[in-house]
C-alpha cells in the first residue's frame, strides 16, 4: 500500500521537500501555514479579504507535473497595476472569490496543474501572526517578524490573532499519515505558526505516524543567532508539548568559505550538537540561489537540494524500526 506522507511548513520549505518527494510512489499531502502577509500575498489579503495564496501556490507548483503551468503560476508581473503580483496568487484569489471557498479554489487549481497529492491550509480562518518582544515591542505580522533583528534578545509571546481552529482536513491528514515531515524554512514565520493553530499540536501528539524534522541549514541573524540543532529541536518540543520526533535530518556539508562570508550579514551555519541515533547526517546542500530585491522575498544563498533531501527521507522510511 502506498505510504501516506504529510509535509508541514511554509511555502519555500514545503516546496523543497515536495518537489523531491513527488518523484517517489507516495501519497503526498502538504499542510501549509496561513500566516503569510508579505508582498503580493499581503496586498491581496488586505484589499480583497482573501486567505493568503503565496505559500499554497508554491506547494501547488512543487506538486505539478506540467512545467509550463508551473512557470505560469510563478510568473510575476514586473510593472503596471499588477506589478509585484504573481499570476498564481491572482488566480487562487480569483477562484476563492468565484467559488466562495479557498479550499475549493485549491482543489480546482490542483486539477488544472495535475498535481500529485493535495495541498491543505492549516486553518481556513483569517489570522495575523504577532510577537511580543521582551522590550515590550509588538511585531505585527509576518513581514515585521521576518525583518526583525531583535528576536534573539528574547520574546514573551508568539501567537495568531484571532486564535484559530485547525482545518479539519489538516487534522485528518496528520492522524491518517504514516510519516510526517516537518520542512525547513523561516522559523518564526513559516514553521512555528502551524503549531499555534489549535488542534495541530494535539494531533501530532496522538497520531501513530513517525515524524522527521528536516533541520534548517542556516540561522537567521537577529532571530536564531547561534542556534544549534538541539536549539531547534528544543523549541519544537516546547511548542508542541511533547517530543514527537523519530528522526532529525541534518546537513553535514560545509559551503565554500566565500559563500559563508557572503551570507554572514544574514546568518550563520547551523551546527549539529546532538549525538543520538535518531539524528541522520547527510549531504543536503543544493545550488546557490539568486537574491531578490524585496528582503521578504529574498531566497537564501545556501539552500537544501530537493532530490537529496527526498532521497534521505525515503531511505529513513525504509530503516528497520
Amino acid at each position: 500500500m502506498m505510504k501516506k506522507i504529510v509535509v508541514i511548513g511554509g511555502g519555500t520549505g514545503n516546496f523543497v521537500v515536495l518537489r523531491g518527494l513527488k518523484r517517489y510512489d507516495l501519497s503526498l499531502s502538504a499542510v501549509v501555514s496561513m500566516a503569510d502577509d508579505g508582498g503580493s500575498t499581503g496586498i491581496l489579503r488586505d484589499e480583497l479579504g482573501v486567505l493568503p495564496p503565496g505559500d499554497v501556490r508554491q506547494c501547488l507548483v512543487a506538486l505539478s507535473s506540467s512545467s509550463l503551468m508551473r512557470d505560469l503560476m510563478n510568473y510575476r508581473f514586473d510593472h503596471g497595476g499588477l506589478g509585484g503580483h504573481s499570476f498564481g496568487n491572482l488566480f487562487l484569489s480569483s477562484l476563492e472569490k468565484l467559488t466562495g471557498s479557498f479550499e475549493k479554489a485549491i482543489q480546482e487549481i490542483g486539477k488544472i496543474l495535475s498535481i500529485k497529492g493535495e495541498v491543505i491550509p492549516v486553518t481556513t480562518h483569517q489570522v495575523r501572526l504577532k510577537m511580543v518582544l521582551n522590550n515590550q515591542t509588538v511585531l505585527d505580522g509576518e513581514r515585521e517578524i521576518y525583518l526583525s533583528t531583535l528576536i534573539d534578545q528574547g520574546y514573551r509571546a508568539l501567537f495568531l490573532e484571532p486564535h484559530p481552529q485547525a482545518n479539519h482536513q489538516a487534522i485528518m491528514a496528520i492522524m491518517e499519515a504514516d510519516w510526517i515531515v516537518m520542512a525547513p524554512g523561516g522559523w518564526y514565520t513559516s514553521m512555528i505558526p502551524n503549531f499555534l493553530v489549535e488542534g495541530i499540536s494535539q494531533a501530532l501528539k496522538e497520531t501513530r505516524a513517525r515524524v522527521i524534522h528536516v533541520v534548517n541549514l542556516m540561522n537567521r541573524r537577529g532571530q536564531t543567532t547561534g542556534f544549534k540543532v538541539s536549539d531547534y529541536h528544543r523549541d519544537l518540543v516546547r511548542i508542541i508539548g511533547k517530543d514527537v520526533f523519530d528522526y532529525l535530518l541534518v546537513n553535514h556539508q560545509v559551503p565554500p568559505k566565500s559563500l559563508i562570508e557572503q551570507y554572514a550579514e544574514e546568518g550563520d551555519l547551523v551546527i549539529n550538537d546532538m549525538e543520538e541515533k535518531r539524528v541522520v547526517i547527510a549531504p543536503l546542500l543544493g545550488p546557490i540561489a539568486r537574491r531578490e530585491k524585496d528582503p521578504l522575498m529574498k531566497r537564501n544563498l545556501i539552500r537544501h537540494h530537493s532530490e537529496r533531501v527526498a532521497r534521505e527521507i525515503v531511505r529513513i522510511m525504509h530503516l528497520p524500526r
